[in-house]
């Protein structure tokens, strides 16, 4: 290895002042022999093209772990697949709601929804239970089934049950407890005629069969002595 020089390093056109230099800018033009690099090409400077931008390199993990835990989410591989139905319920087939608001209710199974629910309905004038989406995991299939060829249920999805929001403006203590006595949940109009158009088509279906609508108004219950393992639905 070559001894590094000991002499400083000197410009070729040293500064009399600050900001002027010996030389004038003609001057450096012929002492850095530029008139030579542009007539040896022609009389234009040769343009050189631009190296290509090396990739960014790829950061190396670092050599110890962090002193604090540092939360990474874990990607997501799974397919979504869809729900597989039991195979004891069937289009037309009573179920029996084991929780929820309407438990012990029997209902009649329509069709199976997108999401894997079950849409069921009572009908609503036997037992005041509505269109209403319902978990496979809470119904009981019954041997019982109804006809129900001739309802439609094509415009029912997850979307008709899903609820409106709505922006609430921000009220005083005494204008928010007003607003809660006026405000009233009703049920669309829309929707009271598409339980009306179902229940009619169901209705007609359950009266061919005797005792079948006193059955479907009857509450499912336990009695004592009953056992469940047993039982034959």
């Amino acid at each position: 290895m070559a001894p590094a020089s000991s002499k400083p390093r000197s410009s070729r056109n040293p500064d009399l002042i600050r900001g002027v230099g010996k030389y004038s800018r003609s001057q450096m033009y012929h002492k850095r022999g530029l008139w030579a690099i542009k007539a040896k090409n022609g009389g234009v400077f040769p343009r050189h093209d631009a190296k290509p931008v090396a990739p960014a390199p790829v950061a190396k993990p670092p050599k110890y772990y962090p002193a604090d835990d540092v939360k990474k989410p874990l990607a997501n591989k799974r397919k979504a697949r869809p729900t597989k139905l039991r195979a004891s319920i069937t289009p037309g087939t009573v179920l029996i709601i084991l929780s929820g608001r309407f438990k012990g209710k029997r209902v009649v199974f329509l069709k199976q929804l997108a999401s894997g629910l079950l849409l069921v309905t009572g009908p609503f004038k036997v037992n005041g239970v509505p269109l209403r989406r319902v978990n496979q995991a809470y119904v009981i299939a019954t041997s019982t089934k109804v006809d129900i060829s001739g309802v439609n249920v094509e415009k029912f999805d997850d979307k008709y049950f899903a609820k409106e929001v709505t922006k609430k403006n921000k009220k005083g203590e005494g204008e928010f407890f007003e607003a809660e006595k006026d405000e009233k949940k009703t049920l669309p109009q829309a929707k009271k005629e598409d339980q009306q158009s179902v229940d009619a088509v169901l209705l007609k279906s359950i009266e061919c069969i005797p005792d079948l609508k006193t059955y479907l108004s009857a509450r499912f219950s336990l009695m004592s002595g009953m056992k469940p393992h047993e039982l034959v639905f």
